[in-house]
């Protein structure tokens, strides 16, 4: 019969409980740090990790209240509002699915890329999922990242030949939030 565990096991129960014991290495590797619960949830956001804990991400820099800054790496999603009002539910999220994953196997040999999709990080990736509402707005924001030289797939559903989405490759929240800021939330 198998059953949940804590993750934190006293040591008397891992010595006398056998039957557990062939989870203990998988629980010596998870991270035990506590995140605490997100108060505003907006895009320019950041998500509390620490560089220790995340070697995905870099110190941003400097220190503020004995906490070091940390530029964790996201990957932007921004669907087209129109669709989403128009579309099944499922549809939408699968023009978002492949989005992200062109982008990411575009850019799959950059550093930035890499380290996203660590073994040790994919219980950890960031997404932020933003609107636009419809295609022109879609298309000038491909435009300017495309611009900026931001790595990034707009995705163009065919054979209709319709954009429907952005993602972004994975990248350094600091270095392209801007592009993002004014989006609202995906909802």
């Amino acid at each position: 019969m198998l059953s949940l565990l804590p993750l934190r096991l006293p040591s008397p129960v891992a010595a006398t409980a056998p039957t557990t014991a062939f989870l203990l290495p998988a629980l010596t590797r998870v991270s035990l740090r506590r995140t605490p619960p997100r108060s505003n949830m907006s895009a320019s956001a950041a998500a509390p990790d620490s560089a220790a804990s995340n070697p995905a991400t870099t110190a941003a820099g400097g220190e503020e209240g004995g906490k070091e800054a940390v530029d964790v790496l996201v990957q932007y999603v921004v669907l087209r509002r129109d669709l989403a009002d128009a579309w099944p539910m499922g549809s939408v999220v699968a023009q978002g699915c492949h989005a992200a994953v062109a982008a990411v196997w575009a850019h799959r040999d950059h550093p930035d890329t890499a380290a996203y999709c660590a073994p040790d990080n994919l219980d950890r990736m960031h997404k932020v999922t933003l609107e636009v509402k419809g295609e022109t707005q879609l298309k000038n924001l491909a435009e300017k990242l495309q611009a900026a030289g931001v790595r990034h797939k707009l995705w163009i559903e065919q054979p209709e030949n319709i954009p429907t989405c952005i993602a972004t490759a994975p990248c350094p929240k600091s270095q392209i939030s801007s592009f993002f800021k004014k989006l609202k939330l995906c909802k």
